[in-house]
């Protein structure tokens, strides 16, 4: 009888869980929408979203699948490349050229994805590194990205040829649109069997291998996915700033995305969001007032939160929900 009771008091409590967490959703995509009538800058939140879905990409894939790619600047910096020369260049409207930049970024996934995935730990971070310092230095010469003065004047044209996206208003809602759509897919691939599975490798990969799953493939297609999703935050970013430069696709972006991931919490759906959020704001903040030192106050930020946050602030919030769930679980189990 205690153990249908306490069943049924923990299903309650996951369904208050859940709809906490659907309402919080709800008043942060309100908030969104409403950001340019409550006087925020579109600009720094167009900017703040992109880095937001940078950071779910890359937690896909390190968060859901334990992979660590030092690369993943490769996928973001080159899809803006594509995004921008194509509509500068080519006359592409801009729904083309973004789609255009993602599809880019996951065909190099896939190419970067079947040399690295056959290593693991150390060894495939380092194959990525080097595969993203070689599409580096295609990007610097190049001579269709402008080598070290970046690829400049990319205009944001009209959106399926009717909707003038020189607005900022008007490009902020777009930005919004795809941030909600990108974030929503992260959701459903990892909550999906296929997800569920990515998590299993994550956890115990050869139990998976034992269990009869072609563990490389499903890497491969997480990779292919982590790939194309940050291509699509480097198609927003170019066309949001009309411009791309060698700083997108440098190493040093590539450990940005990992410390947003890090400091918001690995392995949850809102820590990258709130990482990327806590990252840019800083940058935005203090790069007038102290110059090149933000980065030492960022890095000094970090390693206070790794110390004191192990799981991120919002793995670590997650944590202690937990506890406390699992505390009154046992003080009602007593209790009976």
């Amino acid at each position: 009888m205690s153990s249908a009771m306490n069943s049924i008091n923990d299903s309650k409590q996951m369904t208050k869980a859940a709809k906490l967490l659907r309402i919080t959703y709800i008043a942060l995509l309100i908030l969104a929408l409403a950001a340019p009538m409550l006087g925020l800058y579109p600009v720094f939140v167009m900017k703040l979203l992109c880095f937001a879905l940078f950071a779910c990409a890359f937690n896909l894939l390190l968060g859901f699948t334990g992979l660590l790619s030092f690369g993943h600047a490769a996928f973001f910096g080159s899809a803006a490349y594509i995004t921008g020369y194509l509509i500068k260049s080519q006359n592409f409207t801009p729904e083309l050229g973004i789609l255009a930049g993602a599809l880019g970024a996951g065909l190099i996934g896939l190419v970067v994805g079947f040399v690295a995935i056959r290593r693991q730990g150390i060894y495939f971070a380092m194959i990525t590194l080097a595969m993203a310092q070689m599409i580096y230095f295609v990007c610097l010469q190049a001579p269709f990205t402008g080598g070290e003065d970046g690829l400049q004047g990319v205009p944001r044209g009209a959106l399926f040829g009717l909707v003038s996206l020189k607005s900022d208003t008007a490009m902020y809602y777009l930005v919004v649109a795809v941030f909600v759509a990108g974030f929503l897919a992260v959701s459903r691939i990892v909550h999906s069997p296929f997800g569920q599975v990515l998590k299993m490798i994550r956890e115990n990969e050869p139990r998976a291998i034992s269990l009869g799953y072609q563990v490389d493939r499903y890497k491969l297609l997480a990779f292919v996915l982590s790939s194309a999703l940050a291509g699509l935050a480097g198609s927003l970013k170019a066309l949001i700033m009309g411009f791309a430069t060698l700083s997108d696709v440098h190493w040093t972006m590539s450990g940005e995305v990992i410390l947003m991931t890090l400091l918001g919490g690995v392995g949850t759906f809102f820590g990258p969001v709130m990482g990327a959020g806590v990252v840019i704001s800083l940058q935005d903040t203090l790069a007038d007032k102290v110059g090149s030192w933000v980065t030492v106050i960022i890095g000094v930020i970090f390693v206070i939160c790794v110390l004191t946050f192990r799981k991120g602030v919002v793995g670590e919030v997650q944590a202690y929900r937990e506890r406390r769930r699992a505390a009154a679980k046992a003080a009602a189990s007593s209790a009976t």
